[in-house]
């Protein structure tokens, strides 16, 4: 039965954003706006239908679909965030699970999509479960100076970790997210909302805003009615790149060339099975590689992974399968941080050096 209500709870959130397609404004002065929201508008793009999500669902319940461990030996670090104090001048990641990491770069500390709940859904009692607990517990993190959100689907946006942070960081969010967290009692002075390629300085870093292929959706009625996007986070000695949850698409160059090189790409490897479904919107880890090199990143952080089971393949396959595809793109395997979940990592080489933006 949980099993069941789970595929619903799936359903009911994606389908948000597939059963219909926002018209597009002719004349509108930007690509990726449309009347009522916006959209992916690369040529190539191709948005699967509700359809075939149905068409998913139905081989996953007829068991056609690949077979998956029932449990999985994933490893954490019970990290009681004593790591995470001191950083002034380095830059330190802490992968805390999903998308959700503790990014500490040039004396601030920084939140992306942070979710601490124990399940991504509507509802408390159904819906994809965490199979890693999260570690730093909320409680255990230092202050923390901004947020970054890349969309608002459940396993990025949620509700019960936003409420807990309060009005202490600000919120970084693309056009249309602020709304949610208007709701959940978060200031308008502590949300910044901004569209692709629009940026915010806030005490010495810039945030900006950067496109990504995705889609958004939290109901039946507000299907990509908020913009998805990635962030670039450039500080005065180190710069990164969170690409949230995106396919793999053509900006990947443009954002490399305007803000990089980063000193650490943090992106996502997970849920890309089946792929006649998942590719418009979930990079495989060879897209992954790829999008790794266009960005022109020192070190490869893999998110999206291990945490919630949203897809066919096996929660610990991504490492492995990004090992191969980095070895056929002659990337090293230094460059390629794969962490246990919990894990902190110190960057203390020499920043990247940056280009002009």
């Amino acid at each position: 039965m949980v099993a069941v209500m789970s595929i619903w709870l799936i359903t009911l959130v994606l389908a948000a954003s597939l059963t219909s397609s926002p018209a597009v404004e002719p004349q509108q002065e930007k690509a990726h706006h449309t009347r009522e929201g916006f959209r992916n508008p690369w040529p190539g793009f191709q948005r699967h239908g509700f359809l075939d999500f149905l068409k998913w669902q139905w081989q996953r319940l007829r068991g056609r679909s690949p077979q998956k461990p029932k449990t999985y030996d994933m490893k954490w670090v019970e990290n009681d965030g004593r790591a995470l104090k001191g950083h002034r001048q380095s830059l330190v990641i802490t992968w805390v699970g999903h998308a959700t990491a503790v990014v500490q770069i040039d004396g601030h500390t920084i939140l992306t999509d942070p979710i601490w709940s124990e399940r991504c859904s509507p509802v408390s009692w159904a819906g994809p479960k965490r199979y890693v607990p999260p570690f730093p517990r909320l409680e255990d993190l230092p202050p923390i100076d901004a947020v970054v959100i890349s969309h608002n689907h459940y396993d990025h946006l949620d509700r019960d970790t936003i409420r807990k942070l309060g009005n202490g960081p600000i919120y970084f969010v693309a056009l249309g997210v602020k709304r949610w967290l208007r709701r959940w009692g978060i200031r308008e002075e502590n949300i910044v909302e901004l569209d692709w390629w629009q940026r915010h300085e806030l005490n010495g870093l810039t945030f900006v805003c950067v496109p990504s292929q995705h889609f958004s959706g939290r109901s039946l009625n507000d299907t990509n009615r908020d913009l998805w996007c990635g962030w670039a986070i450039l500080g005065p000695t180190r710069r990164v790149y969170f690409a949230g949850d995106t396919g793999y698409f053509p900006e990947f160059v443009e954002i490399g060339r305007r803000f990089g090189p980063f000193d650490v790409a943090l992106l996502p490897i997970g849920a890309y099975l089946p792929r006649w479904f998942m590719r418009p919107v979930h990079m495989n880890t060879a897209e992954a590689a790829q999008a790794f090199l266009d960005v022109g990143a020192r070190y490869f952080l893999a998110i999206h992974w291990g945490t919630f089971d949203l897809a066919d393949e096996p929660l610990d396959a991504p490492p492995r399968a990004l090992m191969r595809a980095a070895d056929s793109l002659g990337i090293e395997r230094e460059q390629l941080v794969v962490m246990m979940h919990g894990e902190t990592r110190v960057f203390s080489e020499k920043p990247a050096r940056a280009k002009e933006d």
